[in-house]
């Protein structure tokens, strides 16, 4: 994987991993889910700023891995695009102070060991 092609990815996760904080954002603003008041619940995304935005910014994602996967192998960029997970569980971290395992630790140092095993060039 190009430098280049490594900064698709970096971009394509970011732009996913912000629009999953911003659904998180208004699913907290939502409030818990009920099926008894699904239409209630479906006019709440719909008129719901920060779960617009979210699932624009996950479709922006997702329109920058398709790009991606034009110019790298799925099998580089599907398990490389799993970088996502740290980012959120950093920013489950630090904006809704959910707490950090070691194990959790441990796997999220695997998962940034086996994305550099994966884009590391000859």
């Amino acid at each position: 994987m190009s430098l280049r092609e490594f900064g698709l990815l970096l971009l394509a996760v970011l732009t996913a991993t912000a629009g999953q904080f911003l659904l998180k954002l208004g699913a907290l603003k939502l409030g818990k889910a009920s099926f008894n008041h699904l239409l209630t619940q479906v006019v709440g995304i719909a008129t719901t700023p920060e779960l617009l935005l979210g699932l624009a910014l996950y479709g922006l994602g997702a329109v920058l891995y398709i790009l991606l996967l034009t110019r790298v192998p799925l099998s580089v960029a599907g398990p490389a695009a799993s970088l996502g997970y740290v980012f959120s569980v950093l920013l489950g971290y630090y904006f809704f102070r959910e707490p950090i395992l070691s194990r959790q630790l441990a796997g999220l140092g695997l998962i940034v060991c086996g994305v550099i095993l994966l884009a590391w060039k000859r």
